[in-house]
């Protein structure tokens, strides 16, 4: 990351995914576009904040802090945001 994360950022960070995968490594970290078309990773603090602020059918994996560093080299960010809510219209439905 271009610069350093918060002390007070959590030590673990739920991320938002396309979809559900068995294997962490091939998850693919979703990552929404803002009105300024700048690139964001929205990161959660607790699970239960996650099903609060994406829904119920967000799929997601939990990773430690430090390695944000990986996913921005994989999937490149302009901004890490903690603990967004998304409008509902914008939310995953349930898999069908």
């Amino acid at each position: 990351m271009t610069s350093p994360i918060p002390a007070e950022f959590p030590p673990v960070v739920y991320l938002p995914c396309a979809k559900d995968v068995a294997d962490p490594e091939h998850a693919e970290i979703e990552l929404r576009r803002t009105r300024d078309g700048r690139m964001a990773l929205l990161a959660y603090s607790a699970l239960d904040r996650l099903h609060a602020c994406c829904g119920a059918h967000q799929p997601w994996i939990v990773v430690g802090t430090p390695a944000l560093d990986l996913v921005m080299k994989s999937q490149p960010f302009d901004l890490l945001l903690l603990d967004v809510v998304i409008p509902e219209a914008e939310r995953r439905g349930p898999v069908l």
